[in-house]
């Protein structure tokens, strides 16, 4: 059985790990290619379901982040001409996200970038 010091004690290292790996993704991302990390998983979100456009709804139940939150990401994104929103034909309410050809080559370009601080500093078997 499990102590509750050896449950905490895990739970501090992956915390730890988590926060080391999205500080240096964030310094990364936003030194290399103007990103932020929030900015990079909404672009890697939509390009990675073959670039297509998705409902603002259905992106969001995907991330992290609030509806709002994610709003404010797309609006920046959408300012430095990395998605376009779109406005749904049957439902009025609803609003699509799409990346745009240079969204997609940034998030190319910054992936490579994302992959390689994830290969350095995780496990190959998700332990540390």
């Amino acid at each position: 059985m499990t102590s509750e010091a050896d449950l905490v004690a895990r739970w501090h290292a992956l915390v730890s790990c988590y926060n080391g790996v999205a500080n240096r993704l964030d310094r990364a991302l936003q030194d290399g290619h103007g990103l932020t990390r929030t900015e990079f998983e909404t672009l890697d979100r939509l390009v990675l379901c073959d670039g297509d456009k998705r409902r603002m709804q259905s992106l969001a139940g995907d991330m992290y982040l609030s509806q709002s939150a994610l709003s404010r990401a797309v609006d920046r994104l959408e300012r430095h001409g990395l998605v376009c929103r779109v406005a749904c034909d049957v439902d009025r309410r609803g609003v699509f996200v799409a990346p745009t050809e240079d969204g997609v080559r940034r998030h190319a370009e910054a992936r490579r970038t994302y992959l390689s601080i994830l290969a350095e500093h995780l496990p190959p078997d998700g332990t540390r």
